[in-house]
């Protein structure tokens, strides 16, 4: 009888336990599926209602110089057509996104709204404060700086260091393009590594923050050049070869779209919508 009574116990006990077990299978196949959150907080205007973006697509990061009328200067964009661009972009749902949105995006699936663009500038010329800034903040649009520090409070025509730190707090995202312009293709690794260096210190020391992304001056680069930001702690670097911007690029050789002063509305409109038009 005992021997029956143990037999029993040993089989209710086995039993619950199987029973117990189930539960968490269950949890974990359902934890498996959740998917990432949309982070909100970040991307200016979204909404709900925003469409996302399928993984592994590309995008438009649109390469822009100085806002001022020159004459036959190709990286001069006057402000009336800058301006004319911004509302077009605004009027017809486009979201402007920081390079911390596009790396998490291309390195970490992190999700982003379908019509998405990117604002970039280089060089870092006064009128991107006084003609851009403004513009953006109307439309509350991201954008990011490619600053020569070399230039920082030393040329008139160049931003000041009180303007960097403006624009930064404001969500204008400041990043490197060498101390002095320097072509990476161009010059040695050890003078490689001492101007992504002193540029990357330089931008973090005034502006307290992380230096992770860069622009190639001349979108001159090479393989050593690569290896040096690498060493230097950038996450991701751009060239300038004409196109929308996909991991296949390299995460270091990304591409983006040239705006010229001579760029129609529908030239502009393709440019941003049609990942195909500049190929």
């Amino acid at each position: 009888m005992k021997k029956k009574l143990s037999f029993i116990f040993i089989f209710i006990f086995l039993f619950s336990m199987v029973g117990c077990s189930k539960p968490t299978t269950t949890a974990i196949k359902k934890a498996s599926i959740i998917t990432k959150p949309v982070d909100t907080s970040s991307i200016p205007n979204f909404n709900k209602t925003t469409v996302i973006k399928p993984y592994g697509e590309s995008i438009p990061v649109l390469e822009y110089h100085s806002i001022t009328y020159q004459k036959g200067d190709p990286i001069c964009i006057p402000i009336k057509k800058f301006k004319e661009q911004m509302e077009y972009l605004k009027d017809n749902g486009y979201y402007t996104l920081s390079l911390t949105n596009l790396y998490g995006y291309l390195m970490n699936n992190t999700p982003i709204p379908k019509k998405s663009v990117v604002l970039s500038f280089d060089d870092g010329y006064e009128n991107n404060y006084t003609d851009m800034f403004p513009v953006l903040k109307k439309y509350n649009f991201r954008a990011t700086i490619f600053v020569i520090t070399g230039n920082v409070d030393k040329y008139r025509k160049f931003l000041k260091s009180k303007q960097l730190l403006e624009m930064d707090k404001a969500g204008i995202d400041i990043e490197s393009h060498t101390v002095n312009h320097d072509n990476l293709a161009l010059i040695p690794k050890q003078k490689q590594l001492k101007t992504v260096i002193q540029s990357k210190k330089y931008l973090e020391k005034l502006l307290n923050k992380q230096i992770s992304f860069f622009a190639y001056p001349y979108g001159g680069y090479n393989k050593s050049a690569i290896a040096i930001l690498k060493e230097a702690g950038y996450k991701m670097a751009f060239t300038t070869k004409n196109g929308w911007s996909s991991k296949h690029n390299g995460i270091f050789s990304l591409h983006r779209v040239w705006v010229g002063p001579f760029d129609s509305t529908s030239v502009f409109k393709n440019k941003i919508s049609n990942p195909n038009y500049l190929l």
